[in-house]
């Protein structure tokens, strides 16, 4: 076969004849490559790194979303497109055997693949290009719109983003090719042939498998279910994500065919004419399509936590803001209630009220009113939380748990100041949150050192619902609210003879100031004040501290809708890829499972099955399969949110209403959307089954 003007020919009339398959391929390569070079281009473009002077941080945001998106993106694009191109050539294993049989020799049936692999690669990767380059501009707007960043002027062309992404997609391809060489080069024609005739033997009810099911998923469930804190959240996610991906694919391969078996026992449920052949059918595939499901399910899980966690921490933003920044000044001071060992010749206590009439001095120097002032004082410590529900402040012993609980002191004079809110408490009692039982019991032991110098023994009066500290509780938190100074400084006291000088507690005085000036005035005014602090007279009078810090609300906010809005664009980014390849794998499954099914159909219509019997069994082995991964998806959902809400502790989301409401609305979206998906691959499975 000399004529090599044959094989172009061959591979355009294969890819136009095998469209349905083809086509989603090509559309799907496309998408992957638009999008990677897109967050490629953020990263390079000159107008995002010379963003405006007063967001220095911009930039950064920009390059950690995107850096992190290309590499999730590149790896799911590897197993996606591997998947999809073992479809592929499972479906075209009749017609490449049936070339071999009619005279085309192996390397000439390899030449064709290679040609069809570089149509593939023209049209996915050059018009994923094409396509990247017409919406950067759009993705750019909507990226910096949500963080709140002004957008660029002109239109950018990554040329080493094209070159890069080209690179990296062409190597994809070419390892796909490499794969279908060596499976023609192994294989046999007659083989080929028969390939679609080869049937699954019943499988095995696998005990093992299945109890490893159950014993990973309940533990992947227990891990989400018992964490405590964003700490835990963080060192732990993983592995219960691990745990529940094992188990999701043991579920499906082993607790699935035990369920059926289960049901064929049931005579009454399965010898009827759609679940007999529903039940049948799936049985004898389970095996194949058991990844299928799991993979399905474990991206429904995927899609659903991304979105509904960055929407959570995108709408919390504003609650976010507010705790971290109470006042459109907030100024933090930190020093010691007694002379540090050594200094007490130069010390001279700490005056509050000397502190806050110099800060609002400034601002009234300058031209400006303020509307609005609050202070508190508070400090905190260490502790580790022992078996009989005390704490020590031996964190570290033995006989502690693994967390470290950050335990934080205030006054109600400062706690009503903060929230408004009243608690009239008596000598010795105290307010608590995060604690449990009736009362405080803190052990001051020396650290390292086992010896106790102290206990306090503290009745809890009345639980608080919510921190009143503005901290994200990274650790495990508690908040205590004594009655007055004397009490405060009596804890200070104690947890000063426990940790000794070298390492107790800092004071923080804080005032939040409320100024009627515009964002532009108020960054002015802090440019103000960093000079103003210059003269060494600055704070004369407010006594002995060690620092002082200025905090906008400003510029904090815009910090926070950067860091929120970031994640959430990354979210809708790679959510939007999940989705794409959570249809397009069900697409292919479906299709799959429709030429297998189509001659079984045709053999019962021509025995007497009716046309409406055929529909009626169609749907009820569809519905089977098609909800199955997102009801456990939905559980999976479930069981996750208790970790979701505690990662987003971290960003000072301590709104649980607001977090389940975006996560039952991510849930209820992504049901409509999946059905809609069914309708459509119903519809297509059921003209491959259905006789002419």
């Amino acid at each position: 076969m000399r004529n090599t003007g044959l094989f172009p020919k061959l591979a355009m009339q294969s890819i136009r004849s095998n469209r349905k398959f083809y086509l989603p391929y090509i559309l799907a390569l496309l998408g992957d490559v638009a999008a990677m070079y897109i967050m490629r281009a953020l990263v390079n473009d000159p107008g995002v790194k010379n963003i405006t002077p007063g967001r220095p941080s911009g930039y950064m945001y920009v390059e950690i979303f995107m850096q992190i998106g290309m590499v999730i993106a590149l790896l799911f694009s590897a197993i996606f497109i591997f998947y999809i191109n073992g479809f592929l050539m499972k479906q075209r294993k009749k017609e490449l055997g049936l070339y071999n049989i009619l005279g085309m020799g192996k390397r000439h049936i390899a030449g064709v693949l290679v040609i069809e692999t570089l149509y593939i690669g023209l049209a996915g990767i050059g018009g994923g290009i094409a396509v990247g380059l017409l919406l950067h501009k759009l993705v750019s707007l909507f990226l910096h719109q949500m963080l709140g960043m002004p957008v660029p002027f002109g239109f950018y062309i990554s040329w080493s983003g094209m070159v890069q992404t080209a690179i990296l997609f062409a190597g994809l391809l070419g390892v796909t090719l490499l794969l279908n060489l060596n499976k023609v080069r192994v294989s046999k024609p007659i083989e080929l042939l028969r390939s679609g005739n080869v049937g699954e033997r019943e499988p095995r009810t696998r005990w093992l498998m299945t109890a490893l099911g159950v014993i990973t998923l309940g533990a992947g469930y227990y891990i989400a279910v018992k964490t405590q804190n964003g700490v835990e959240a963080i060192m732990m996610y993983f592995v219960a994500v691990g745990l529940v991906i094992i188990g999701t694919y043991c579920l499906f391969t082993a607790v699935s065919i035990f369920i059926l078996k289960a049901l064929r026992k049931n005579k009454n449920f399965y010898y009827k004419t759609s679940h007999f052949i529903g039940i049948s059918g799936m049985l004898y595939r389970m095996k194949q399509n058991a990844v299928g499901l799991a993979n399905i399910c474990i991206l429904c899980t995927m899609v659903m936590v991304m979105l509904s966690g960055t929407l959570s921490l995108y709408m919390g933003t504003a609650e976010m803001v507010n705790e971290q920044f109470p006042g459109d000044v907030n100024i933090d001071v930190t020093y010691y209630p007694q002379p540090p060992a050594g200094e007490e010749a130069d010390w001279n206590p700490f005056d509050d009220e000397a502190m806050l009439a110099v800060q609002t001095r400034f601002i009234a120097d300058q031209g400006f009113h303020i509307t609005g002032q609050r202070t508190c004082v508070d400090f905190g410590f260490g502790a580790g939380l022992l078996p009989d529900g005390s704490y020590t402040t031996d964190r570290f012993a033995g006989t502690v748990g693994a967390v470290v609980t950050t335990v934080t002191c205030m006054t109600e004079a400062d706690y009503t100041a903060v929230t408004g809110k009243t608690l009239d408490l008596g000598p010795g009692e105290i307010a608590a949150y995060g604690v449990k039982g009736d009362e405080l019991v803190i052990h001051w032991v020396v650290p390292d050192d086992g010896r106790e110098v102290d206990t306090s023994t503290l009745p809890i009066v009345q639980k608080l619902a919510s921190n009143p500290d503005f901290n994200p509780e990274i650790t495990q938190v508690v908040t205590i609210i004594v009655a007055d100074d004397a009490a405060i400084n009596d804890l200070w006291a104690k947890q000063a003879a426990a940790y000794g000088p070298e390492n107790y507690s800092q004071m923080h005085w804080k005032a939040y100031l409320d100024v009627d000036a515009t964002e532009a005035e108020l960054e002015e005014l802090q440019s103000r004040y960093q000079d103003a602090i210059e003269d060494s007279g600055f704070y004369e009078g407010t006594g002995s501290w060690l620092t002082s810090r200025w905090n906008l609300r400003s510029e904090g906010e815009a910090e926070a809708y950067g860091l929120a809005g970031g994640f959430l664009f990354l979210g809708m980014f790679l959510g939007f890829i999940f989705i794409l390849a959570t249809v397009l794998i069900i697409y292919y499954k479906q299709i799959s499972e429709g030429y297998e099914d189509k001659e079984r159909f045709e053999i019962m219509q021509k025995v007497g099955l009716s046309r409406a019997e055929v529909k009626r069994s169609i749907h009820s082995q569809i519905l089977m399969v098609f909800f199955l991964p997102i009801v456990v998806a939905s559980i999976h959902i479930v069981f996750d949110f208790n970790m979701v809400e505690e990662l987003l502790t971290m960003f000072y989301i301590h709104n649980t209403a607001l977090t389940a409401l975006c996560t039952l609305g991510t849930v209820l979206v992504f049901f409509v959307a999946y059905g809609v998906v069914y309708l459509l691959t119903a519809r297509t499975y059921y003209k491959i089954v259905e006789r002419s």
